[in-house]
């Protein structure tokens, strides 16, 4: 019975995770995604939410295992103070281009099943994610947030400041570790190019301005594999030459006896 029990528990497993794959398969856009997010967001948006409280935003079950947090800041504070949104570290001097007055900054992180996108939209070969991606996106967030549709804006930083992203409680790949490998820091364009870099620290990368980012590896160049030769083929190919050999030594002496 509990064996039965178990194997009714995985199957089920086996099913839901089949059905959140498909959901992933179907958005194969990372743009679209974001705009799918955004329209999330905005539908749950708490209007008299205290500025600079980061809040956890609930998206719909097709959308699981995608976590996002929003918050929302005046822009000359965020200017002066600077904040920070769970992995991301945005410093003193940040830019908000444009912004009115309020700015709604979006953390997302995609999981291991909605990075998989990231794949499909950039040339990673050669390369493996050992982090879910992390986005940092803004929009506008006036006293109409909820009934419109907020625009993108950018965050920017300086060279000397820049927007830190500590990826140590999202890295989901520990193996890179323990071989002494050190993960790149990927910055995913929005002109559908990768562009690596070193890290900083232990987990941590660095950028001048929002979209999206993760640790890549490089994956080992596969050595050439030799062929093995069956034994029947050695067989076959040992009596040839031995054959061949004789036919040619009895030449050979009916050569020197007709001489």
């Amino acid at each position: 019975m509990g064996s039965f029990f178990s194997l009714t528990l995985i199957i089920l497993s086996w099913v839901s995770l089949l059905s959140t794959e498909a959901e992933a398969e179907g958005i194969r856009s990372a743009r679209l995604l974001d705009l799918l997010i955004r329209d999330n967001i905005v539908k749950s948006f708490d209007k008299h939410l205290k500025t600079g409280t980061v809040q956890t935003v609930n998206l719909p079950a097709n959308f699981s295992g995608i976590k996002v947090e929003t918050a929302r800041f005046r822009c000359g504070s965020l200017h002066r103070y600077g904040a920070q949104v769970k992995e991301f570290y945005l410093g003193k001097g940040v830019n908000v281009q444009p912004c009115a007055e309020r700015v709604m900054v979006v953390r997302q992180n995609l999981g291991s099943n909605w990075s998989s996108i990231y794949y499909a939209n950039y040339n990673l070969s050669g390369y493996q994610l050992v982090s879910p991606v992390l986005g940092l996106l803004a929009y506008n967030a006036g006293t109409d947030v909820s009934s419109g549709t907020p625009f993108e804006v950018g965050i920017l930083a300086r060279e000397n400041n820049p927007i830190k992203i500590n990826f140590s409680n999202v890295i989901t790949n520990t193996t890179s570790s323990r071989r002494g490998i050190r993960p790149l820091c990927a910055s995913f364009g929005g002109d559908g190019k990768v562009r690596l870099k070193n890290q900083v620290s232990p987990n941590v990368c660095v950028a001048t301005r929002h979209g999206h980012f993760g640790l890549l590896i490089e994956l080992p160049q596969s050595m050439p594999v030799r062929k093995r030769i069956s034994r029947w083929k050695l067989a076959v190919g040992s009596s040839i030459g031995a054959a061949l050999g004789a036919f040619l030594l009895g030449l050979l002496l009916v050569s020197m006896l007709v001489k």
